[in-house]
């Protein structure tokens, strides 16, 4: 049965909707109003509060702490300051993607992990005999993705760091409310956004000091309805959704190199050897049959579909997780694995996974669309990812 994060007192009152999901095994709010869209437009428009405690969270300590982080993940560690964030992935030994997540470098030999599936056994499996001592610390640290253009002015307002000079994917610490935190540059949006890493215990604190302030911000606690829009239009995958985990995975369909996933520029060859390195090698010199693309779906010929039935369109308010078939003619040449309404871009875009062949920003496609239990095809045009991104998610705030 799920519990309630640190949060879960504060965002309990405020879930009007009732409407919530498990997320490893925490009660998350999927959308605290009946509709997300005010939720959503506080992620483009202004600044959202989202309780994104349940990440699996590990401290990565010792002398060899480096050593093993280069181990498993694919991209070179040795490259990153003290102070920087990464997004990265991990493989397994076909090269396979594992999972992915963040590292924060907080030390020379100090990280903040977090992943989306549990990877404890993981990593210390591959830490045997390595002076490394990883510590699971989702359940003494809480965090909270402030997200939004406003974003770092209320974080000016609350806390003593200096968020003016903070650069994208880069960490600062210092206080709000008293309580000690550290804050990144970072999130799950495509947006100008923060994430702010806590002590459980003192969390409460911090969501009422940010409430409290970010009233002049037009602050919003959002769910992960708008969160699942808004990472859709940046072009972000989501584990178990847009791809399988391998150690998941039934059959070798279900598997993915990272060049499959747009994750090509995380796979650094040129470093010492890493889990699925041979492997990887392969892919780079070969190829893979498949990418990881976007797709604009034609509206107008969505109507005329639902036209033809006596029926009028309307566009879906909240994400579609169920994969559907893409079509290049007769031939099925890949899936759409998240569909959603824009309302920014006042467009119904998708990400997909297509043969490579069918990869190419401009070719038109088809996506398969039920319409009263019968499947019909609309044109999807292949476009570039992300579908939106705003110069303020990584210049300067003023």
């Amino acid at each position: 049965m799920p519990v309630g994060t640190a949060f879960h007192e504060r965002t309990f009152a405020l879930c009007h909707s009732l409407n919530y999901r498990e997320w490893s095994g925490y009660y998350t709010v999927s959308v605290y109003e009946v509709h997300h869209e005010h939720e959503y437009n506080a992620i483009r428009n202004a600044c959202a509060l989202i309780d994104i405690s349940p990440l699996y969270k590990y401290l990565v300590t010792g002398k060899d702490a480096t050593k093993l982080v280069n181990r498993i993940v694919t991209r070179d560690i040795n490259k990153v300051a003290v102070g920087q964030v990464i997004y990265c992935c991990w493989c397994d030994e076909d090269g396979k993607v594992v999972d992915d997540g963040t590292i924060t470098r907080l030390e020379e030999n100090k990280y903040r992990w977090t992943a989306a599936d549990p990877s404890l056994r993981w990593f210390r499996q591959n830490g045997l005999n390595m002076d490394v001592q990883i510590e699971d610390i989702s359940e003494q640290t809480a965090a909270l993705a402030l997200q939004g253009p406003t974003s770092a002015k209320l974080l000016k307002t609350v806390s003593d760091a200096d968020i003016t000079n903070l650069k994208y994917f880069r960490k600062t610490s210092g206080k709000i409310a008293g309580v000690p935190v550290d804050i990144s540059r970072t999130g799950y949006t495509g947006d100008l956004g923060y994430e702010i890493w806590m002590p459980w215990n003192d969390a409460v604190k911090v969501w009422d000091e940010l409430m409290a302030k970010g009233k002049q911000f037009d602050i919003h606690a959002a769910g992960m309805l708008a969160l699942d829009v808004s990472r859709v239009e940046a072009g972000l995958l989501l584990i178990e959704v847009d791809y399988s985990s391998s150690k998941k995975a039934l059959i070798a369909s279900q598997k993915y190199s990272p060049y499959e996933l747009g994750f090509g520029k995380m796979v650094h060859l040129d470093k010492e050897n890493f889990i699925g390195k041979r492997a990887l090698a392969r892919d780079n010199k070969n190829g893979v049959a498949r990418h990881l693309v976007g797709l604009e779906v034609d509206w107008v010929e969505v109507e005329e579909q639902f036209d033809k039935f006596g029926l009028s369109p309307a566009a879906p308010s909240q994400a579609s997780r169920v994969a559907v078939p893409v079509y290049s003619g007769d031939r099925q040449v890949g899936k759409a694995t998240t569909t959603a309404f824009s309302p920014l871009l006042k467009k119904l875009i998708a990400l997909a996974s297509v043969s490579i062949e069918y990869s190419k920003p401009g070719t038109k496609l088809q996506m398969e669309l039920t319409i009263e239990a019968q499947r019909r095809k609309t044109t999807a045009t292949v476009v570039p990812l992300p579908f939106f991104n705003p110069k303020r998610k990584t210049a300067t705030p003023v």
